[in-house]
């Protein structure tokens, strides 16, 4: 039996970004978890619809997405949706760190972003994932 494609929202207002963090971390990012597919997202009602539909298994959100950021948006979505998927900040400096923190994010990327860490740091959070709830 194969593994299902983990899903990933990637969400910035840039299209330029959301490439960038598709490109750094890859089709695969580990042996050991298969393949995942992508979500774009170029706004915060498609954000919001994604991660309503309950078949986002990580969702990367940039730091600095206009208007609304992805360290704001990471922490609403932790104290307003029951089960949130995980959430990946991506930050333009290491200084913000503390700030996708704050946002109870479960990991930060910085960029520029760095293809082994940027693969390695989403294959640490899909790993620790929690069972999905099954459907029916």
């Amino acid at each position: 039996m194969t593994e299902r494609a983990k899903k990933v929202l990637v969400f910035s207002h840039r299209s330029e970004v959301r490439d960038s963090i598709i490109n750094a971390v890859g089709r695969r990012p580990a042996a050991d978890l298969g393949k995942v597919t992508y979500v774009e997202a170029a706004g915060v009602a498609e954000v919001l619809t994604e991660m309503d539909s309950g078949e986002i298994d990580l969702a990367i959100f940039d730091g600095e997405a206009q208007p609304t950021g992805g360290i704001g948006l990471t922490r609403q979505l932790k104290h307003e949706l029951a089960g949130c998927p995980p959430i990946v900040v991506a930050v333009r400096r290491k200084d913000d760190r503390w700030l996708a923190t704050w946002s109870q994010a479960d990991a930060v990327l910085v960029h520029p972003l760095d293809p082994l860490t940027a693969a390695e740091t989403v294959a640490d959070v899909l790993r620790t994932q929690r069972v999905p709830a099954v459907n029916g």
